[in-house]
């Protein structure tokens, strides 16, 4: 591959915003780079917490427009463009946050340091009262002090 056709090629890509072959303009994606709104701050950064949702504008389809349960603090239930882009262009929540994805393992071997006791040596009948800890969402343990593995987790993390 020569260097010149691929260059070539993202510059095209970007500049106009299809991604796919020119000389197949009719299958190539369209929209998926945009020019970045600079006309204020706030609209700069609305702009790239935008979510745009690849289906048709012209469908009368109301469920891709709709807000999911799952979309609670994630997706701003008040702004979105009106016409046909209507409930199709979403933004992210003012206080979303997104993380980049770290691997579990240091923290789960950061809380067995801090007695935690791992999910695979959990006796139910010995500890019923004990709390579970999660991580990421996976069950990895149970601790029996809670109260104090999350007062020395939150003064680690204000350090």
């Amino acid at each position: 591959i020569k260097a010149s056709t691929l260059t070539g090629g993202l510059k095209y890509a970007l500049a106009t915003g299809n991604w796919g072959e020119q000389k197949k303009a009719a299958s190539a994606k369209a929209g998926v780079s945009q020019v970045l709104s600079r006309y204020t701050f706030a609209s700069s950064l609305s702009h790239l917490r935008r979510t745009n949702t690849p289906i048709g504008r012209d469908g009368k389809i109301a469920k891709p427009r709709q807000l999911h349960n799952t979309h609670w603090g994630l997706v701003c239930p008040a702004e979105t463009p009106e016409g046909q882009a209507c409930g199709l262009v979403k933004n992210l929540a003012l206080m979303c946050y997104i993380t980049v994805g770290t691997p579990a393992e240091p923290i789960v071997d950061f809380m067995i340091q801090r007695n935690m006791e791992v999910l695979e040596e959990f006796e139910p009948q010995v500890t019923p009262n004990a709390t579970k800890v999660f991580v990421n969402g996976v069950w990895v343990g149970i601790h029996r002090d809670p109260s104090h593995l999350v007062t020395t987790m939150q003064n680690l993390r204000r350090r």
